[in-house]
């Protein structure tokens, strides 16, 4: 296999877990980090043994020797990081969401295709390999027709007003938090599931906390909650900490789910629950490896992941036997896997959801806000 060179954009915790499991692809080398303090590219280079640490992420650009890069900074940066990339003739792995407005997104989608380059925006969570045996249970008919779509994203790591992140903040977050951040993950599952579309959306919005404590210090995703409540500024929030939603899939199906930073307990709970017309099938995060199978008129049953038990095309998503736990970095090795075959081989279709999906999920957040301002219903563009 022809060996290709990367390079990770940002060092937060987004930026590490891209690192990790890049380098379990097999043929592809982490050859540079950029980060937006130079000590900090410096230090997770050091600790990963890569060559290369910048602070200036375009100097990586300059660099033709580099295939792709992978965006993992906060969300307002990822348009002119990503288009500026594309027109380097990189190809681009960028976080979720995509940017933060659709026209943007849009933009990336159109310079995308027009570059000819790869593209993927990173909703990971499809590859857990429950998750596609699902939808390969709904593509086989198990399920019959899909009925009702439920569920929840729900976190607790936001719960306190002393607890904080750079998602609070508007300017580098965009306008929705909550449902952006987790919310728009459980609407890509549940549309790769089902293979529906989300036509239009009924969405209530709620801020608890509308000032939180900001430490005077930096604090990375998920660590907030372990400082002490003292050296803070006050500041007002105008991000989401929680929405529900109610929404129309497709012709007769129909849904609604919720997503949460504030649910005391639920460390990372998407759950997603599926009822067809023949049988149901119900998925939750926190316990990845099990699936609960509901039937009306047989009793129901809780599977445990086994490769030669799954449906054949689910099985390529699961790595380890039967037993052997797949978690959270799994998904982003078999993401990361698909995307640079697809970078060897020109002619592979893409096995992961692009920009045009990350851009699908943007026009879904936008009706949802839409529809939280106007208090109505609202169409997906």
């Amino acid at each position: 296999m022809k060996r290709l060179r990367t390079a990770i954009i940002g060092t937060g915790f987004m930026g590490r877990v891209h690192l990790e499991a890049v380098r379990r692809v097999g043929n592809v080398d982490v050859v540079a980090i950029a980060g937006r303090r130079l000590e900090a590219a410096q230090g997770l280079a050091t600790a990963y043994g890569v060559e290369r640490a910048e602070s200036d992420y375009r100097r990586i650009l300059e660099d033709r020797s580099i295939d792709a890069v992978h965006v993992c900074t906060p969300n307002a940066q990822h348009a002119p990081i990503s288009l500026e990339a594309l027109e380097a003739g990189k190809h681009v792995l960028c976080e979720k969401p995509l940017t933060t407005s659709s026209a943007e997104g849009r933009k990336l989608v159109e310079l995308a295709r027009a570059k000819k380059l790869r593209n993927c925006t990173c909703h990971n969570l499809r590859y857990y390999p429950m998750v596609q045996h699902m939808r390969r249970l709904r593509e086989d008919g198990d399920l019959g027709e899909i009925l009702v779509v439920q569920g929840t994203y729900s976190q607790d790591w936001l719960l306190y007003d002393t607890d904080w992140n750079w998602r609070a903040d508007t300017s580098q977050n965009g306008p929705m938090r909550a449902m952006g951040d987790i919310g728009s993950h459980w609407c890509d599952m549940a549309e790769h599931i089902t293979g529906l579309r989300i036509l239009s959306v009924c969405a209530d919005l709620q801020t608890f906390h509308k000032i939180r404590k900001q430490p005077k210090g930096s604090v990375e995703t998920f660590t907030g909650k372990m400082l002490a409540p003292s050296d803070y500024t006050e500041t007002p929030i105008d991000t989401d900490d929680f929405g529900s939603v109610i929404f129309q899939m497709g012709t007769r199906t129909r849904g609604a789910f919720t997503a949460s930073q504030v649910s005391a307990g639920r460390k990372n709970r998407l759950n997603i629950e599926i009822y067809g017309t023949k049988g149901s099938v119900s998925w939750d995060q926190e316990r990845p490896d099990e699936l609960w199978l509901g039937n009306r008129n047989s009793n129901n049953q809780v599977i445990v992941k086994d490769p030669s038990l799954l449906k054949e095309k689910a099985r390529s998503y699961a790595d380890l036997p039967g037993g052997h736990g797949e978690g959270y970095h799994d998904t982003f090795k078999q993401v990361f896997r698909r995307f640079y075959r697809s970078i060897e081989d020109s002619a592979a279709e893409p096995e992961y959801p692009q920009f045009a999906d990350g851009l699908r999920q943007l026009q879904i957040l936008d009706a949802e806000l839409a529809s939280h301002q106007k208090r109505a219903w609202v169409n997906v563009e």
